[in-house]
């Protein structure tokens, strides 16, 4: 039998905060999945996409040093340390020669190092690698810039940017709601301060990404609140491209080599033996969000936007927060229905991605079928989430990508 919320995607009406929680607390895991999967395909067909990109941060060392966090170190710490810029533009260097087109950067509050020495890492990057994408430096970082420098978001962000920042990555968001945030990340910026940060970036024509870090003390409420308020900033961005004009987003994907768009998707049962879990492939087309306004390339657009939506699973074996808070482990089924129900939600935003770095390879590939449609990337030394307990690679090549989408019974779209 049909449900309302079932009746408002086929029509393209926005769900509402009610329609979010029931769909976390009232429907079946897997029919959540089938109306997250038929909007995917609505929007990507059997397309997943993936870009060849490193991670490197500069420093460890951190003055706010939250409970969730375990790759922070105090100042005097014997784990801390800090990477000069010649040793930074070294792993840039390795990473260019192993064909990386992005280059992650993040890296923690150092309760010294001046706005100055982050602008001098990203100008170094930039002259020495000009085509290279550089993602960095999460809000927080931005709003601690600010702080520290006497400079509003905007000075900070046009500084960045023009030693070659392309884009701003989605950490440091958690969750929304303050009283959570007390509990795992009290020295932290506030969510509206988040919030702000992208905003300021989006206005100035900055792609940024979103997240949302779920497993841990949240309820379900709290993280459909969290994607909503996301939702919102979204369309406010939008909204200014062109005055309000509405456009269909542009993209055109370079093809990973090997695999042409009308190589048929296989009709098989999506399994993951971890979790035993299987979902049967099925299609039904669902409308267009009436509600959202239309995006733009950023080629059109003076105004920027959030590109994608993370959701991050919490590993905190190694975290402060889980000494001190019991904290139930988080099942695949809830993983995979948080990815859905964001799917669900945000219609406005164009990509869900299925980090595999938080989610673990097989899960990862289920999650191609939730909702999710970007598989992130080579990721090259990831070390945040495998500092907290994450215990997946710290990297992957090219080629296991491409064989873990199509094992997926997805066709891999290179990201440029």
């Amino acid at each position: 039998m049909s449900d309302i919320i079932e009746s408002k995607l086929a029509s393209g009406e926005r769900l509402t905060f009610c329609d979010g929680v029931r769909l976390f607390r009232e429907f079946d895991f897997q029919r959540v999945g089938m109306m997250a999967d038929a909007v995917r395909r609505e929007l990507h067909g059997v397309n997943a996409y993936y870009i060849v990109n490193a991670h490197v941060n500069p420093t460890n060392i951190c003055k706010i040093c939250c409970p969730l966090c375990a790759f922070a170190a105090a100042e005097g710490d014997v784990r801390g340390y800090v990477l000069s810029v010649g040793e930074v533009l070294e792993r840039v260097k390795l990473a260019v020669e192993n064909n990386v087109t992005q280059i992650h950067l993040v890296s923690s509050i150092h309760p010294t190092k001046p706005f100055a020495w982050y602008c001098e890492i990203i100008s170094a990057i930039h002259e020495a690698f000009p085509s290279l994408q550089i993602k960095a430096y999460t809000a927080v970082e931005i709003a601690a810039f600010a702080d520290s420098a006497g400079k509003s978001i905007d000075e900070v962000l046009s500084e960045l940017r023009s030693c070659g920042l392309s884009a701003l990555p989605g950490g440091g968001a958690e969750i929304f709601d303050e009283g959570v945030r007390k509990k795992i990340a009290p020295n932290k910026i506030s969510a509206d301060v988040w919030l702000e940060v992208h905003r300021v970036a989006h206005k100035m024509g900055i792609v940024t990404n979103a997240s949302m870090l779920f497993g841990h003390v949240e309820t379900y409420e709290q993280r459909v609140e969290h994607i909503i308020r996301l939702r919102d900033l979204q369309d406010e961005s939008i909204k200014l491209q062109n005055g309000g004009e509405s456009q269909q987003f542009i993209s055109k994907p370079v093809w990973a080599a090997g695999f042409a768009p009308e190589q048929p998707l296989r009709d098989a049962t999506l399994a993951c033996p971890a979790s035993g879990i299987s979902k049967q492939l099925e299609y039904n087309p669902v409308a267009q969000d009436q509600n959202a306004p239309s995006i733009q390339s950023p080629t059109q657009s003076s105004t920027g936007y959030f590109d994608c939506f993370v959701p991050l699973v919490y590993h905190g074996q190694n975290t402060q927060l889980s000494r001190t808070t019991h904290i139930e482990p988080i099942s695949p089924q809830d993983i995979l229905r948080t990815i859905a129900v964001s799917r669900l939600i945000l219609r406005n935003i164009k990509h869900i991605k299925s980090y595999w770095v938080t989610l673990g390879e097989s899960l990862a590939q289920v999650a191609l079928s939730y909702g999710a449609d970007d598989f992130d990337g080579t990721v090259f030394e990831e070390k945040i989430h495998h500092e907290a307990g994450s215990n997946t690679p710290s990297g992957l090549t090219e080629q296991h990508l491409q064989n873990l989408i199509t094992g997926a019974n997805k066709i891999p779209v290179k990201k440029n």
